[in-house]
């Protein structure tokens, strides 16, 4: 999915200039406090006039300089003046008895009256302008603290609608069904008579309900580029806050903003944030995020009728939120949003890669074909790291090859080539991954091996990469025996090579994956065997939340289902032993083609996997 981005609202943004200024300010104070201890002023001795003179015809000093009635003296042997005197008016030195044979004398010009002016003023009057100035600026600043107190209880709602690069239905690649849904919230919306003459009601609210990265965001911006009106976005968890009623005065403050602009459409994002279940018991019944909840749903449907304002609201988890919010006359449609096929995938891809520069032999098709479960966050994610790797390599266009490479990026993970293993760590990886390849396409029901490499990749030591041919909505039970076998390929191979007490802790991962499969056939799937079409649902969410709901089963059932996946696994690790032992000869031409190259692709993966064969006792029929 593609969205055309918008200018950022500039509403609320805070200036800076006061705080600036106040800066400023005390930077220059501290300047003048720290000068005062450096900059010291001249101590020059005073003496009378006819004591200087005495000395001066004595040879005590070398040197006077007169500024104007003012005497500076040097005496002899010192560098810097040392005295200070003052002559009679209107009388000189000679006059006064001075022998000029004795000293050295020098006429200065006076300062002026504006250089005295000036001094008097930065010695007496710039601290009074600073002093007034920090002053003027504290008050200032306490009076925006009391502005930003007096508006705490103000909706913090961003207001989109008049950017001149809106998103439209035509910038949205795929979900043709949930923007038809929307489609008629924009009639509604630019046509309301038309559907007030047939005494048809406004839809109060629409709630999207999709995986994360689906686009559920840029479908409502979409629906308010559609309409032309006034759109207000704010997150459910912006709401909320630790002051009691602040929540409910936002709330309050954002319908009577989207009151006065109406038509408009209120978009709140995670609504869940805000709009989980009541009667919890977390909180007690003053809970501040219950009071803005009943807030949200007094405004949606209270007294008030007739406001043409429609609340749009995006979540992850439906499951959650209170049943009052959902019922009709609030939220009155629900729009499923979810991953991507295939041929939405390929449009998706083709808008991502439109305004990048592509080569000629790229083949989106085959990507869109392979990124089977991707959400079109994902594949933005995708496109864009492509061009990052064509960057980095300094390429003229974005290749196949930077494309492949970006997709692994993304799927399974960076390769860690600077990760150092021995040759015996190697070997082991390479048998590792050779049974996940052996056991995975052995099978009938299992998916196509795409790429098995012993290059570390994200956190693993080494991958084998299934990919399904095509996008599947349904998995039956044979299908998942064949992936818990496959996922426990790897520990089997290394307990066939090196014997049952040598297996390493590099089937970790493996073997977590295949207990959370194995637990969610039997009580969540009804896939077990003497629990088989029953379902043991156990709450999800937060761990206060689980402690809270009782478990529905007891306590013989859930040891039946421990026993029940226990004896899934048990049979998957039997049938994957099975595979590998029928097909050693295999096994060893495939983890010698590792260790040479260190990543085979699929096609010489089927080469050398060629002849192998199902024994009977891993068929499940």
């Amino acid at each position: 999915m593609n969205a055309n981005p918008t200018k950022p609202s500039k509403h609320g943004a805070p200036s800076r200039n006061n705080k600036n200024w106040g800066w400023a300010i005390l930077a220059i104070f501290a300047a003048i406090f720290v000068a005062g201890f450096f900059v010291q002023p001249s101590q020059l001795k005073e003496k009378p006039i006819s004591e200087v003179i005495k000395a001066a015809n004595e040879g005590k000093y070398s040197k006077i300089e007169v500024h104007g009635q003012e005497l500076i003296i040097t005496e002899k042997g010192k560098k810097d003046p040392t005295i200070k005197s003052r002559q009679e008016e209107k009388a000189t030195l000679k006059e006064s008895g001075l022998n000029p044979s004795k000293v050295q004398v020098e006429v200065k010009p006076t300062s002026s009256t504006t250089s005295n002016i000036l001094g008097f003023a930065l010695t007496s009057l710039f601290p009074i302008i600073l002093i007034g100035g920090l002053l003027f600026w504290m008050m200032r600043s306490a009076q925006g603290q009391g502005n930003q107190a007096l508006s705490f209880g103000k909706s913090r709602a961003r207001l989109y609608g008049n950017e001149k690069d809106k998103v439209v239905f035509s910038d949205v690649a795929g979900q043709a069904e949930a923007k038809q849904d929307l489609q008629e919230v924009v009639e509604f919306l630019k046509f309301p008579k038309k559907f007030d003459k047939l005494g048809a009601r406004i839809p109060k609210g629409v709630l999207l309900v999709g995986p994360p990265g689906t686009g559920k965001t840029m479908l409502a911006r979409a629906v308010a580029g559609e309409a032309g009106v006034p759109f207000f976005s704010i997150s459910g968890s912006e709401f909320v806050e630790m002051f009691v009623g602040v929540g409910a005065s936002r709330v309050r403050d954002l319908f009577a903003k989207a009151k006065k602009n109406a038509p408009c459409i209120i978009f709140v994002d995670e609504i869940d944030a805000v709009g989980r279940r009541r009667g919890s018991g977390m909180g007690g019944g003053h809970d501040e995020r219950e009071q803005t909840l009943n807030q949200i749903l007094v405004e949606m449907d209270g007294f008030e009728q007739g406001q043409n304002v429609i609340v749009l609201a995006a979540t992850n988890r439906a499951d959650v939120l209170d049943p009052a919010l959902l019922r009709p006359g609030r939220f009155d449609r629900r729009v499923g949003i979810g991953l991507p096929d295939r041929p939405d995938r390929e449009a998706i891809l083709r808008i991502h890669f439109q305004k990048k520069p592509v080569a000629k032999d790229v083949d989106i098709d085959a990507l869109a074909a392979k990124t089977a479960g991707s959400s079109g966050a994902d594949l933005a994610n995708i496109a864009n790291e492509a061009a990052i790797i064509a960057a980095r390599r300094n390429h003229a266009e974005i290749t196949q090859e930077d494309i492949t490479e970006a997709f692994e990026r993304v799927a399974i993970g960076p390769e860690r080539k600077s990760k150092v293993m021995n040759e015996h760590e190697k070997e082991l990886t390479a048998y590792h991954e050779a049974g996940h390849a052996i056991v995975g396409h052995v099978l009938p029901d299992s998916d196509v091996v795409h790429k098995v490499t012993i290059i570390p990749r994200g956190g693993t030591g080494g991958v084998t990469w299934f990919i399904p041919p095509e996008d599947k909505s349904y998995h039956s039970i044979v299908e998942y025996k064949d992936v818990l076998a496959r996922m426990l390929g790897g520990r089997i191979a290394e307990e066939v090579k090196y014997g049952r007490d040598r297996v390493t802790t590099g089937a970790g991962n493996d073997l977590q994956k295949a207990a959370e499969l194995a637990r969610e056939m039997v009580a969540n799937q009804g896939m077990g065997t003497k629990l088989r079409d029953q379902v043991f649902h156990s709450e999800e969410g937060m761990m206060m939340e689980r402690m809270m709901h009782d478990r529905q089963y007891s306590e013989e059932t859930a040891k039946v289902i421990d026993q029940e996946v226990e004896s899934l696994i048990s049979e998957a690790a039997e049938r994957a032993r099975v595979v590998i032992k029928a097909n050693l000869a295999q096994l060893e031409k495939l983890k010698d083609a590792l260790l040479e190259k260190e990543t085979v692709e699929a096609a010489e993966v089927l080469q050398l996997l060629d002849g192998t064969h199902l024994p009977k006792t891993a068929a499940l029929y």
